[in-house]
C-alpha cells in the first residue's frame, strides 16, 4: 500500500485542528489506498470520513472528520501528483525537447506526458500513453478540463507526426472523454507543408463535432531552435504563410460563433505579429481560454495596462487639485517625499523580440501620461536557441547580459517573471538574478504577467 509523507499543513485548516504535523504519513481515506492526487481529492471530498495518519513515531491515528463537501483537509505532499510522473513516448517531429543542446539542468529534458498534469496544472497530452483504466478514472471522477495535443486529426498523418504506431488510434479516446461530457481543450502545433492549409482545414473541421464539450483550440507555429541536427527538416512559416492561417481560423471562427456562440478556434498572438495584422478584440477570446499557449495573452496584456494607466492617472488628477503648493513644497530641499513624487526616473524594460513592439507601445502611452518617466524598451534577440525563438520565456540569462552590459539601463531594469523559473530567482541556463544585478550594476525588477502588474512596477 502507497504511503504518501506529508510536507506542509496549512495554518487554521481541519488538519492543523487534528494535530496532523509535517512528516506524517497519509496511509488511507475511508480504507481506501491513495495511488495518486485523484484519488486522495476524490475520496476527501465527502462530508464524513475517516483519514490514517502515521506519526513519525510509529504510532497510528484514525481520524474522524466531519466537514463541508469538497472542502480541503489543508495538506499538501512531498510529490504533489502523489505518484510516478508519465514521460512521453513519442518521438514528435516538432519536440522542442528535442532540440534543446546538452548540458543543461537535467529537468528540461523530461518529457512529460500525463493526463493528471493536464488538469492539475494545465499541461497538454496526446492520449498516446492513457491505459484503459486511466480513462476510466477521467470520466468516474469527472476530471477537467483535459487538455489535448491533437496536431491533426489525420490517424495516418498523426503516426507520421508523433512517430508513433498507435497515435491514430489515441484520438478515438476523445470520442470516449466527449460521450461523458468531460471539458476538453485542444492544441495544433502547426508545421508547414505538414499539417496546414488542407490538413488544418480538416482538423478544425473534426474538432468542431466535438463542440460544446471541448471548449477551445489553438494553433501555435512550431518552434524551431537551432538545434536540429538530426531532426526532421522543418520549415520556418513566412508572412504570407502566417495571412493564410489567420483566414482559415477567421472562416471558422465566423461558422462556430453563428452556430454555438463560441470562436472556438485560436490562432496564438506569434501569428498576428508575423503577419503584420492587428490583435483580435478581447471578445474574440472566449474569455481567455488558451493564454498559456500564447492565445490572446497580449491582447490581455494591453487591456489591463490601458485599465491599469487610467486608475493611476484619475488617482493622479484628484491630488493634483493643490498642484500649485505641492510646486512649491518640491522646492523645498527638505521636502523629500514630495521630491520623490516629482523626480525624473529611466527605465530599461528588456523583453523577447516577439513582445516587444508592443511593450514599446504601451510604454509610449504611459510616458504621455507620466512624462518624469524616460522608458526605453530593449528587445533581446536569442542567440542561445536560435533567432528564430521569439518568445521571452525562452530568453537565458547570458543573452540578456551580453546584449545589456555596457548600456545605459538608467535607475531600473524591468524583466518578465516568465524568464525566470518557477518560484525561484533562476533563469533558463541557471544564472541568478542576484548574479545579473551584479554584473549589469543596477536595480532589477522583476515584473509579473498582467497589465496592472506592468503599471505598478513602472510606476514604483
Amino acid at each position: 500500500m502507497k504511503e504518501h509523507i506529508i510536507c506542509r499543513v496549512y495554518p487554521d485548516s481541519i488538519a492543523e485542528e487534528l494535530e496532523v504535523e509535517p512528516g506524517d504519513v497519509l496511509v488511507s481515506v475511508g480504507g481506501h489506498e491513495i495511488k495518486d492526487i485523484f484519488d486522495y481529492h476524490y475520496y476527501t471530498n465527502e462530508e464524513y470520513l475517516t483519514v490514517l495518519i502515521r506519526k513519525e513515531d510509529g504510532e497510528e491515528w484514525e481520524l474522524e472528520i466531519e466537514k463541508e463537501y469538497e472542502e480541503d483537509l489543508g495538506i499538501e505532499f512531498e510529490n504533489g501528483l502523489m505518484d510516478e510522473y508519465k514521460s512521453c513516448h513519442n518521438k514528435c517531429i516538432f519536440c522542442f525537447i528535442d532540440q534543446m543542446p546538452k548540458g543543461m539542468r537535467e529537468t528540461l529534458y523530461f518529457k512529460d506526458d500525463d493526463s493528471r498534469l493536464s488538469f492539475l496544472q494545465g499541461n497538454y497530452v496526446t492520449l498516446t500513453n492513457l491505459k484503459d483504466n486511466d480513462l476510466e478514472r477521467i470520466v468516474e471522477y469527472k476530471l477537467g478540463p483535459i487538455n489535448i495535443s491533437v496536431q491533426t486529426t489525420n490517424p495516418e498523418l498523426r503516426c507520421q507526426m508523433l512517430n508513433n504506431r498507435f497515435a491514430g488510434d489515441a484520438l478515438e479516446k476523445i470520442d470516449i472523454l466527449y460521450q461523458a461530457g468531460i471539458p476538453m481543450n485542444g492544441q495544433i502545433v502547426l508545421c508547414k507543408d505538414i499539417n496546414d492549409k488542407e490538413e488544418l482545414k480538416r482538423t478544425i473541421e473534426d474538432l468542431m463535432a466535438y463542440l460544446p464539450v471541448m471548449e477551445s483550440v489553438s494553433v501555435v507555429p512550431v518552434g524551431l531552435s537551432r538545434y536540429r541536427d538530426g531532426l526532421y527538416p522543418l520549415k520556418s512559416f513566412t508572412m504570407e504563410d502566417a495571412k493564410a492561417v489567420l483566414e482559415t481560423i477567421h472562416h471558422y471562427q465566423k461558422i462556430c460563433f453563428e452556430t454555438h456562440g463560441l470562436h472556438f478556434i485560436h490562432a496564438s498572438d506569434e501569428w498576428y505579429l508575423l503577419a503584420k495584422e492587428e490583435l483580435p478584440k478581447e471578445e474574440r477570446y472566449d474569455g481567455y481560454l488558451q493564454l498559456e499557449n500564447g492565445v490572446g495573452m497580449l491582447r490581455l496584456l494591453r487591456e489591463e495596462f490601458t485599465q491599469a494607466l487610467k486608475a493611476a492617472a484619475d488617482a493622479v488628477d484628484m491630488q493634483s487639485a493643490n498642484f500649485l503648493e505641492v510646486t512649491e513644497l518640491s522646492k523645498d530641499p527638505e521636502n523629500t517625499k514630495i521630491q520623490g513624487r516629482c523626480k525624473m526616473e529611466r527605465i530599461t524594460v528588456a523583453t523577447g523580440v516577439l513582445a516587444a513592439p508592443v511593450l514599446q507601445e504601451l510604454t509610449e502611452e504611459f510616458r504621455r501620461v507620466f512624462p518624469q518617466k524616460e522608458i526605453q524598451v530593449i528587445p533581446i534577440i536569442n542567440h542561445f536557441f536560435g533567432e528564430q525563438i521569439t518568445v521571452s520565456g525562452l530568453l537565458t540569462g547570458q543573452d540578456l547580459i551580453a546584449q545589456l552590459k555596457g548600456r545605459d539601463l538608467g535607475n531600473r531594469l524591468l524583466l518578465p517573471c516568465n524568464l525566470l523559473r518557477s518560484k525561484e530567482e533562476v533563469f533558463l541556463d541557471d544564472m541568478t538574478l542576484s548574479q545579473m544585478e551584479n554584473t549589469l550594476q543596477v536595480e532589477i525588477d522583476i515584473v509579473k504577467s498582467s497589465g496592472q502588474d506592468l503599471v505598478s512596477c513602472l510606476m514604483r
